[in-house]
């Protein structure tokens, strides 16, 4: 019996040199980019804030807090006047789902409270403060 002396790199050796004679090896086509500046990209897409703008949001105005004891807070009647942690005149802050977006003073219009914004805070704010 005939013993076998190639080595496993002169066996891969030649079954690559058998492949390229099978068929012309050449470079890969591409197309020119020069000539449209778009091609490969994908199709614009719409604006992504279409994606999101019907999605219902909580939007709370926030007075002021306050902590009590039960007692106390059992004891309230009508009349009853809770001391809030705010100063009168102090912005009101506005909190879309727990987030604080805005800050803002009391309005009447037609014998309704409203609130109109005196300051936006950045989505760089927001994100610092998330991160905390």
């Amino acid at each position: 019996m005939e013993e076998n002396t190639t080595t496993g790199a002169e066996a891969l050796a030649e079954g690559v040199k058998g492949r390229a004679d099978a068929g012309a090896v050449r470079p890969a086509d591409y197309a020119s980019l020069d000539d449209d500046p778009t091609a490969g990209l994908p199709p614009p897409a719409i604006n992504d804030i279409d994606l999101v703008v019907d999605v219902p949001v909580q939007v709370t105005v926030e007075l002021g807090r306050a902590k009590m004891q039960i007692r106390n807070l059992l004891a309230l009647s009508y009349g009853s006047v809770i001391e809030l942690d705010m100063l009168a005149g102090e912005p009101l802050e506005v909190v879309v789902n727990g987030c604080l977006i805005a800050q803002g003073e009391v309005v009447i219009v037609n014998d309704r409270y409203g609130i109109r914004l005196t300051e936006i805070v950045t989505p760089a704010e927001r994100l610092r403060k998330i991160n905390r």
